[in-house]
């Protein structure tokens, strides 16, 4: 199955500690393409990201929908 692009981005930002955190969470920020604190990412709005920022919503927040 192809997906379509819809064009839609969501921009986040690190705003936890990846430190005594579990790999798992780890592994989920750097999939991301975070790492460090106070780092934004602007990505595709799929599914995919919705879960991993589920995920981790304790050390992420939202900044921007569009």
């Amino acid at each position: 199955m192809a997906e379509k692009k819809s064009g839609k981005t969501i921009t986040v930002e690190q705003i936890g500690s990846p430190i005594r955190r579990p790999e798992k969470q780890r592994a989920t920020l750097i999939g991301l393409g975070m790492n460090k604190m106070h780092r934004r990412r602007t990505l595709e709005d799929t599914p995919a990201v919705r879960g991993m920022i589920s995920k981790i919503g304790h050390l992420v927040r939202v900044v921007d929908e569009a």
